[in-house]
């Protein structure tokens, strides 16, 4: 089989030999496994026979884990119940009672709110700071992790995966990158030399806002001990999830291509408009496209209220990367128990939107757009 992005998106079914020879892997829809006899247990445990109880494990789970890491060219991977469930069991892999993580102050209000108030209940400390200045004056005796995203949200930064990976090696420290905004499409941190890459599959990954899961990739070692704290912390994902996501995960490479095709017109069209202060787009040299999300600032310029009232057929969510275009408020969502000093400070505005740009005819995204902010535009 050929070894090219857009045909390993595609082929993602494991091959089975027991049963039946389905084209698809069936749903294994059962929390446990029978045995043969106690013999037969006992292979589960010496490692001859693969599954016992589905929170420890099970066939549509290990194919969707292991899917992405082949797409983001790890070794190894594990599907969780959620993005933020898939970051936790990976940050816990690192790091314990006692060490330091150095985070992004630019990051998903989830997992800003994961690091600030949960992780340091563990005594783990975390310091959030600008990824863009000298970061290594931040690293302590004790730092352990540099975490971070491809693509912040919802301002869509783009990090600078190489140099966070040079100062991880200087220092000796582990490096956790966020990779849902660009996905394994448009940059593969582990080739890059990240040790742990991690996703929130409800968004591109799965692409049908039908699912909620975590996918985490990376070295096999800290794999092997995040699949534990996966079992132990009970963050495991249900099979029928997990085969959805492996269903939407085979056109992830042909919607990303209108995705980003589509977000890039809108940006251009947008930044004409007399109602935006700003438009923010991820800019980086990247062979297949810069992002399929576009921020707006329109706080100076336009009402608010009118233009979320204007949509028409665009959705306000809290969420992002479905095959529709759909508008998300991140003061009022994502960010909204960010202190207020740092909504400031990062620019998380009364006006700011986020817009994630859908699957449809381009001209149809922007018109309607267009006459919303139109319509709110002071």
């Amino acid at each position: 089989m050929g070894h090219h992005f857009d045909t390993r998106s595609v082929h993602v079914t494991m091959k089975r030999n027991e049963g039946v020879p389905t084209k698809v892997t069936p749903i294994h829809q059962t929390s446990a496994f029978t045995f043969k006899n106690l013999e037969d247990i006992e292979n589960f445990y010496n490692g001859e026979r693969d599954y016992l109880y589905t929170r420890v494990g099970n066939p549509n789970t290990d194919e969707l884990g292991k899917a992405v890491a082949n797409l983001e060219a790890a070794p190894s991977g594990i599907a969780t119940s959620s993005g933020l469930s898939a970051i936790m069991v990976g940050i816990l892999a690192i790091a314990k009672a006692g060490d330091h993580i150095l985070a992004s102050e630019d990051l998903y209000g989830g997992t800003y709110e994961l690091l600030a108030n949960e992780l340091t209940s563990f005594g783990i400390e975390v310091s959030f700071v600008s990824f863009e200045k000298d970061i290594e004056t931040e690293i302590r005796k004790n730092t352990a992790l540099l975490y971070t995203e491809s693509i912040t949200n919802p301002l869509l930064r783009v990090e600078d995966l190489e140099r966070v990976v040079r100062i991880a090696k200087k220092h000796n420290l582990k490096t956790m990158v966020d990779n849902t905004f660009a996905t394994p499409y448009l940059v593969q941190p582990y080739h890059l030399g990240v040790n742990l890459v991690v996703h929130s599959a409800t968004k591109y990954l799965g692409g049908h806002s039908d699912i909620t899961a975590g996918v985490l990739v990376g070295d096999e070692d800290l794999l092997t001990k995040a699949r534990t704290k996966c079992v132990n912390l009970g963050a495991n994902l249900s099979p029928f999830e997990a085969w959805l996501t492996v269903k939407g995960l085979k056109t992830l490479s042909v919607r990303m291509e209108r995705h980003v095709q589509n977000a890039s017109k809108l940006a251009k069209a947008l930044a004409k408009h007399a109602a935006v202060d700003k438009v923010y787009y991820p800019e980086f040299v990247a062979e297949k496209g810069n992002g399929a999300i576009v921020t707006i600032d329109i706080t100076n310029q336009a009402n608010i209220d009118t233009f979320f009232e204007s949509l028409d057929w665009i959705k306000i969510v809290a969420t992002l990367a479905g095959v529709e275009t759909t508008v998300s408020y991140p003061i009022g969502t994502s960010h909204r128990n960010l202190p207020k000093k740092s909504q400031q400070a990062l620019g998380i505005t009364k006006g700011l939107v986020r817009i994630s740009v859908g699957i449809e005819d381009v001209d149809d995204i922007v018109t309607t757009l267009e006459n919303a902010l139109t319509k709110a535009k002071k």
